[in-house]
């Protein structure tokens, strides 16, 4: 479309101002009726406004109130989650996927046992009545400074020990400063002095300063990430064991579920699997009183994630020839049904590891008989026959009325590993003959063309 030709266009430019009023061929500018809304002039106020009037009526009471003596205050109910719901602020480089993967924490792997009060009381049969005290970094660190103080003039000959050193004061007033920002860490970056720790010597040390066991929930995804990723494994190790596992337990005996910060920093710890393996799942199940929860929602964590088989095949080989309890059952069920080629050493583990409670008068509680059923699934073409006799003779032991028909169907259908060793090695013989005589049978073919 052109342009539209301007309405009361001045054709003469040289016309009188008269002739061209009375022709009405100027423009004449209209009147506008400029509008104010006032609040007081309607006769109803917006919900913004009221908000306003409410909060500012109830600050002017709470100051009647105070002057007077009687303070009344009036807090908004909030609501305290734990689990894995983010709030607005929590932005910190994280994908919305993970936070709906990480959603279900231990409720989906915690349904699935349904424990009767009868086999909660025999699995407490098995559990350690007295475990073993647990250290974390602050008694270490207490430890070697009482060392030091009773013989100042030695020095500590251990070389994977930890070396106490006199820390100048600027640095131990930069760092109680980086301990009061931890204690109050949501979101965001940490500061730079924190991520040069694990690139000190005696970065042990300095991370007692900084107070590990009162930071918060976010701080330490934030720490496991740092540590992880700049520390070697055996170093990674000693941080999962006397840092990120007893604030974990200690999260989980008070809450009774996992935070969604600390669920993610055992996530990020499995980017080192064998100082994962050795700094949280052994030292665990070591103790002997790891109860089913922790062993549920550690396990969901083995569960999720791809680990390589090394690393698994020789975690569960330690489960298998430790002591018993219930929570072993739950990792050695779990270890399982990643079903992984495990070596036959590991798999010959586990059968000596059923084999244990062959004479054992207790009765055994439904995750033994369930990590056995797990084992006979997935490995019963594994073991030997001798095995698979003396799993037979364990099972008129100890019976589960529903679980050991099923395994005792599986035992009956395995072929077992000898006997195909043996059915290999048969067709190999015969077929060892025949490839002779074909080679002599083409051998005189080509002399007889020769000649």
């Amino acid at each position: 479309m052109g342009k539209s030709k301007k309405a009361n266009m001045v054709k003469a430019k040289n016309a009188p101002l008269g002739d061209q009023i009375q022709e009405g061929k100027v423009i004449k500018q209209k009147t506008r009726h400029k509008v104010f809304l006032r609040a007081e002039e309607s006769e109803l106020v917006d919900s913004k406004t009221s908000r306003k009037i409410l909060s500012s009526a109830r600050e002017q009471r709470a100051e009647i109130n105070k002057e007077l003596g009687d303070v009344e205050i009036v807090k908004k109910p909030s609501k305290v989650s734990f689990g894995s719901r983010k709030t607005k602020d929590d932005s910190d480089d994280e994908l919305p996927h993970e936070e709906a993967e990480e959603d279900i924490c231990e409720d989906q792997f915690y349904d699935e046992l349904k424990i009767s009060e009868e086999d909660a009381q025999a699995i407490e049969m098995f559990r350690n009545k007295d475990p073993t005290k647990r250290r974390n970094l602050a008694d270490i660190i207490l430890e070697k400074i009482a060392e030091k103080e009773a013989d100042l003039h030695t020095k500590l000959s251990d070389a994977g020990s930890l070396k106490i050193e006199e820390l100048d004061p600027r640095v131990r007033e930069m760092y109680e400063d980086v301990r009061d920002v931890m204690k109050r860490y949501r979101s965001g970056k940490v500061p730079k002095a924190f991520k040069i720790i694990p690139k000190l010597i005696n970065w042990e040390q300095i991370l007692f300063v900084t107070e590990p066991h009162n930071w918060t929930a976010a701080a330490m995804f934030q720490a496991t990430r740092t540590f992880c990723s700049a520390l070697t494994e055996n170093m990674a190790q000693r941080f999962f064991n006397l840092v990120l596992l007893p604030r974990v337990r200690d999260d989980l005996c008070e809450y009774k579920r996992l935070n969604f910060h600390l669920y993610k920093a055992l996530k990020k710890a499995l980017f080192k699997p064998g100082a994962f393996m050795k700094g949280i799942i052994l030292p665990l199940l070591e103790g002997g009183d790891c109860n089913l929860r922790e062993a549920i929602i550690f396990g969901s964590i083995i569960a999720r994630n791809q680990i390589p088989v090394l690393h698994s095949s020789a975690c569960l080989l330690k489960i298998c020839e430790m002591e018993y309890s219930g929570a072993n059952s739950i990792f050695i069920r779990i270890f399982l049904d990643k079903r992984y080629a495990l070596p036959y050493r590991v798999v010959d583990a586990a059968v000596f590891h059923f084999l244990r409670f062959q004479n054992d008068k207790r009765e055994m509680p439904v995750l033994w008989h369930q990590s056995l059923l797990t084992f006979v699934q997935r490995y019963k073409n594994d073991i030997s026959s001798e095995q698979k006799e003396a799993l037979f003779a364990l099972l008129r032991k100890q019976n589960h009325p529903k679980i050991t028909p099923e395994i005792r169907r599986e035992l009956q259908a395995a072929r077992c590993r000898d006997v195909e060793m043996m059915e290999t090695k048969d067709v190999n013989d015969t077929k060892a003959p025949a490839f002779a005589e074909n080679m002599m049978e083409q051998n005189v073919s080509d002399e007889e063309m020769s000649d």
